[in-house]
């Protein structure tokens, strides 16, 4: 892990991580443990009695590792996940809000490319209409 990125995380490497799947694309995403908890509480209110429900928590949690950076700035990536990320050498550290996402570095620049033509009218639609109560957006 980079040294200007272990800086960043200081107040979260010593609660350590949790690496998993993504859902949407062929990356892995590395939660700060004290947001997994908070998303783990967001889970725990889903009825349990709905196989919809019971699905999407076991899919949701497939593969699910506990991680921690070693005193080498070193973070030991699973090998079933690195087969599901397709990292084969190089990888990517993206910020995605309050996580990390892991990525091959290849697979990464191409989902870049692919979404460049896009992303004007993607954050015209995600955003535009997303303003605060100044009406500043």
């Amino acid at each position: 892990m980079p040294v200007a990125f272990k800086k960043q995380l200081s107040e979260v490497l010593k609660d350590g991580f949790v690496l998993k799947r993504a859902v949407f694309q062929s990356c892995l995403e590395l939660y700060p443990m004290a947001e997994w908890n908070v998303l783990m509480a967001k889970m725990n209110t889903l009825n349990r009695f709905k196989k919809k429900n019971n699905d999407f928590i076991r899919r949701f949690t497939a593969g699910v590792k506990i991680v921690e950076v070693d005193n080498t700035g070193r973070l030991l990536i699973p090998k079933d996940l690195i087969n599901f990320a397709g990292i084969s050498k190089e990888i990517v550290l993206s910020s995605a809000v309050n996580i990390i996402e892991v990525w091959d570095k290849e697979q990464y620049e191409q989902a870049i490319e692919d979404t460049t033509m896009d992303f004007a009218a993607l954050a015209e639609e995600v955003m535009g209409d997303n303003q605060d109560e100044d009406g500043i957006s």
